[in-house]
């Protein structure tokens, strides 16, 4: 666990809050939305990786037996389509090859009812699942994050406390730099009154003092 910067709630009083917070809400799929996670970083998403794997196998369960019951169901309709048609035939309803075909596709509805009912079943608690998952999952985020904003605020108020030092020695050492300029313009001057043009050759002044920043 991250270290909670002074005057930040513990962990137990948090989650308590969080809970209460979340009451009635209504919590979108997290690891279906791309905003969650771009909340994340690498540690962030360690810490919750249990919830999150956990959260997309059941949301992969709950999708293959919604495609299983599509499935049945579409072949569920077509074996009655064909019982219909070989029962309105009058000529083919007694034909041993049409009463087999039909008395086998009633058997393939029945499973196919068999099979329905366990898919819908199966489905009846995911819902719920999914929901507690999701959850836990959120509240586990919103303690990361809460550690994550924590930490990022001290270093947001380090990085402010350094950036007025900087600014206060930078201005420092621009007074300081105008200090020096002026000086080595004065000796300059006063060189040149002397010397002349010469001061450039014996001071190596290739640029009068001042003329650039250094």
């Amino acid at each position: 666990m991250r270290r909670v910067g002074e005057g930040y709630l513990g962990e137990e009083n948090r989650r308590e809050l969080f809970e209460q917070a979340l009451k009635g809400k209504r919590i979108p799929i997290l690891t279906l939305d791309n905003k969650w996670y771009q909340l994340l970083n690498q540690e962030t998403r360690q810490e919750v990786a249990p919830l999150e794997e956990e959260l997309n196998i059941l949301l992969k369960q709950q999708g293959k037996l919604n495609n299983e019951i599509k499935e049945v169901k579409r072949l569920k309709k077509r074996l009655m389509e064909e019982i219909v048609s070989m029962m309105g035939d009058g000529e083919q309803e007694d034909d041993l090859e049409n009463v087999q075909k039909t008395e086998q596709n009633k058997r393939l509805v029945e499973e196919c009812n068999e099979k329905l009912e366990n898919c819908q079943d199966a489905l009846l608690d995911l819902p719920r699942e999914i929901d507690r998952v999701n959850f836990q999952l959120m509240l586990a985020t919103m303690d990361s994050c809460y550690d994550m904003m924590a930490e990022n605020n001290e270093k947001i108020q380090d990085t402010e406390e350094w950036i007025s030092e900087i600014r206060i020695e930078l201005k420092k050492r621009l007074v300081r730099k105008q200090e020096m300029e002026r000086h080595n313009h004065a000796i300059y001057q006063y060189m040149h009154d002397v010397f002349g043009a010469e001061v450039v050759d014996i001071f190596d002044m290739h640029h009068e003092p001042g003329s650039q920043n250094i």
